[in-house]
């Protein structure tokens, strides 16, 4: 595949206090593509970042119905991936590519 491929895949590293606990477990988690598989998300990451990944959990996060004033909107869906490495790994998700 090529990197422009991946990018449209792994689209942002989520930077929240729970995926800064779980990094201290060799876990990072990402935004990704609705129609990502698994062994894209593991291709994908194991290309950009040049680490060996352990194993994908992926989460859907329906968009909720939010208020502001008189009008009523509606976020879009998202969904996420918890991406475990092999010991020794490690990913600086606040350094950028």
């Amino acid at each position: 595949m090529s990197k422009e491929k991946y990018y449209d895949i792994v689209r942002s590293p989520v930077i929240t206090e729970k995926s800064t606990i779980m990094s201290e477990h060799n876990k990072v988690m990402f935004n990704v593509a609705r129609t990502a598989s698994k062994p894209e998300i593991k291709e994908a990451v194991e290309a950009l970042f040049g680490v060996k990944v352990k194993a994908v959990n992926t989460l859907l996060r329906k968009g909720k119905v939010k208020r502001f004033r008189n009008t009523i909107g509606r976020q879009s869906d998202v969904k996420k991936a918890i991406v475990t490495l092999e010991d020794g790994q490690s990913i600086d998700v606040t350094g950028g590519l």
